[in-house]
């Protein structure tokens, strides 16, 4: 049997005006699913461009109930589940839908809550963790020893990026467009923050790095900084690139590519199939979640606002002052 629910709903897309608190209907969960009474979701950039009518939901989740992430408790369990139950507080990715009062999850994407972590911080994790530790260590292959780039550093993705390099004995380099969110990001383990002016950041690299470059660039800004990021480049580099903030459209010379056989990959979570999901959340609480547990890692929130004031959540983000996650609440 279905239960009505409250959520966000992008009832117009454009403005924050467009967005409103609206009564829906979620259905009981199937064979393997589970449902989530949801008390926070993370707020993400991917939803302001929904917002926006510029990033559509994948097919199979609401198209105007946005949000990305949310952590929980678990209300019911469908046909089949053994490893939840109600009661247990959990945390997830989705590809829409997260911020309504209750969302219908497959049994194994869900990731337990940490004991000593609070509902609201658990909602800053599963996005931006997710996202910077698949891209610098599953995808770029980032090592001990090798020194990372991570651009719009006090991002939520960004301050995530941070955490995991110092917990895994990499140096990292952040650009930022104010030396205040620098000084901010920097008792993360922020190696060294550059202000960048201009979109050019390449010979502060070099000059930090004794000419030879970034290992891996973890990209968000796009075109306008995609020359400069096959510059600031070491041999034989890796750049993974998350968004397109800065365009998506760039006029650029190749042959650096060429000539220190670099390698440019794409990553995005929202729009992986239900296995490749399913595997990630298996695989990051058994290699990251430990580290929130014993304190290497923790979730950075920047604001918890009430659900009610997701217009100003983002007209805030829109204007680029905060340090790490937005978390909105039920």
């Amino acid at each position: 049997m279905s239960i009505h629910a409250r959520a966000v709903r992008i009832r117009e897309t454009g403005g924050v005006e467009g967005l409103a608190i609206d009564e829906v209907t979620v259905r009981e969960p199937g064979p393997g699913e589970v449902r989530v009474a949801v008390a926070a979701a993370g707020l993400n950039r991917a939803d302001v461009m929904q917002r926006k009518g510029f990033y559509p939901a994948p097919p199979g989740y609401s198209p105007d109930v946005p949000g990305l992430e949310y952590a929980g408790i678990v209300e019911r369990v469908g046909e089949g589940v053994s490893a939840w139950q109600p009661g247990d507080r959990v945390m997830a990715i989705t590809g829409g839908g997260a911020m309504c009062t209750h969302v219908v999850a497959h049994a194994r994407e869900l990731i337990a809550v940490p004991a000593g972590m609070s509902l609201e911080e658990a909602a800053a994790v599963p996005e931006v963790f997710l996202t910077a530790w698949d891209a610098l260590y599953l995808q770029a292959g980032l090592s001990m020893g090798e020194t990372v780039l991570v651009h719009a550093v006090a991002s939520g993705v960004g301050t995530a990026a941070v955490q995991l390099a110092r917990a895994t004995g990499v140096r990292l380099l952040g650009t930022g467009r104010s030396a205040e969110k620098l000084e901010r990001v920097r008792s993360l383990g922020l190696d060294e923050g550059l202000v960048v002016t201009n979109a050019r950041f390449a010979d502060a690299v070099r000059a930090l790095t004794d000419g030879r470059g970034a290992d891996v660039v973890l990209d968000a800004v796009g075109a306008s900084y995609f020359a400069e990021n096959l510059d600031a480049m070491a041999p034989q580099g890796r750049m993974v690139m998350l968004g397109f903030m800065g365009g998506v459209n760039a006029d650029v010379s190749l042959a650096p590519l060429l000539l220190k056989r670099l390698r440019v990959m794409g990553s995005v979570l929202r729009a992986r199939p239900l296995e490749e999901k399913a595997s990630l959340a298996q695989r990051f609480a058994r290699t990251v979640v430990p580290m929130f547990v014993r304190g290497a890692l923790r979730p950075v929130v920047d604001a918890v606002l009430p659900m009610t004031d997701v217009r100003a959540a983002h007209t805030r983000m829109e204007r680029n002052d905060t340090v790490g996650k937005l978390v909105l609440v039920w």
